[in-house]
């Protein structure tokens, strides 16, 4: 883990050239940054186009900022960006969560950001160098149907899913990022043997697998499968999909109590790429995620945390700082490629 202000100084330099390239840009991202010769900005994106594009369809409009998208998985986005280096086209890597964050920045890709943006972000949910920033957060959830799995007979860790009651009732999603970033967060806090030992337990339990936390959600509610493991804001989404209540779902949220590990909350987040460091259009962009108008979006649509001071989170969520979630330093889950690895060995994946 790098140190938490060893490079604030040298932030606070390259910030000021952002900022002269973006007087005209306003802290919530509304009003249009100062022209330029190449008002464009090529974005690598490890979050779905159905999720993000109303936000850059409204990022477009306001600034005038062409954006060329390329979409991913977050992890095999964040392998090319590695496998590229310096010769990517990529301005800006907009991630699902913060693990494949860190491993683009392990590489020494990444320029260090300002900390007119960073300081927008808790400290929790940002990189201690200053090389990337939290734009969402989202709690880890086991999904469950609330007519096959009574709440006096919910788990209390997540641990509990590798139990003979469990067996064949739990669906997860091993190839996709959050998932991927949970189990990387569970080897720092519980070693890479019992994270084995738990992955290995799933695989004999007849673990149910998917290609998403969607398709979980879904046959959750349908009573395909009982439970499994997710982010919390998917069964919103169903509800939203489906035109009801979220409380009239046979599809319910258990958040793990006791500050278990699988009620980690990690962040969706961005980087901008070193090439692009003193971009004032990349910084615009950054500007915008964490401004008003997408934040509340985000809240409000997608049903994930809002970061920043001045936005509420969606009705009938639980508040952030209400959670027990336990204590995970974000800028440890840089380690994805052992992860990913671990998963694969498990025959999981």
């Amino acid at each position: 883990m790098r140190t938490a202000h060893g490079r604030r100084v040298a932030a606070l330099a390259v910030g000021g050239l952002l900022v002269l390239g973006v007087a005209a840009c306003g802290e919530d991202g509304d009003e249009q940054p100062s022209s330029g010769p190449e008002k464009k900005i090529t974005i690598y994106s490890g979050r779905s186009e159905s999720l993000v594009e109303p936000v850059l369809d409204d990022f477009r409009k306001a600034s005038g900022i062409t954006t060329e998208v390329r979409y991913g998985d977050t992890a095999a986005m964040a392998a090319q960006l590695q496998e590229e280096g310096g010769r990517s086209p990529a301005d800006v890597f907009l991630a699902q969560d913060a693990g494949a964050l860190g491993a683009v920045a392990k590489r020494g890709l990444f320029a260090e950001l300002p900390d007119a943006v960073l300081d927008k972000v808790p400290d929790a949910y940002r990189d201690d160098d200053g090389e990337w920033v939290g734009v969402t957060g989202c709690s880890r959830t086991m999904v469950y149907n609330a007519d096959q799995v009574p709440a006096a007979e919910l788990p209390k860790s997540v641990f509990d899913l590798t139990r003979p009651e469990w067996k064949g009732k739990i669906g997860i999603a091993p190839t996709n990022g959050s998932f991927q970033a949970f189990v990387t967060a569970m080897r720092v806090e519980h070693g890479e043997q019992r994270t084995k030992d738990f992955l290995a337990g799933l695989k004999a339990n007849g673990a149910q697998i998917r290609e998403g936390n969607g398709p979980i959600v879904a046959d959750v509610d349908r009573g395909r499968i009982a439970a499994g493991l997710v982010n919390h804001y998917y069964v919103y989404e169903l509800a939203k999909e489906e035109g009801t209540p979220v409380t009239a779902l046979k599809a319910k949220n258990h958040f793990f109590p006791g500050g278990d590990i699988g009620a980690l909350v990690n962040v969706s987040g961005v980087g901008v790429l070193k090439k692009a460091g003193d971009d004032p259009d990349a910084r615009a962009f950054l500007d915008y995620l964490l401004g008003t108008a997408a934040q509340n979006y985000f809240a409000r649509e997608t049903f994930e945390y809002p970061l920043t001071a001045g936005v509420d989170s969606a009705p009938g969520l639980p508040e952030l700082s209400a959670l027990k979630t336990p204590d995970i330093d974000l800028n440890d889950l840089d380690d994805l490629e052992t992860t990913v690895e671990m998963i694969k060995d498990s025959g999981l994946a």
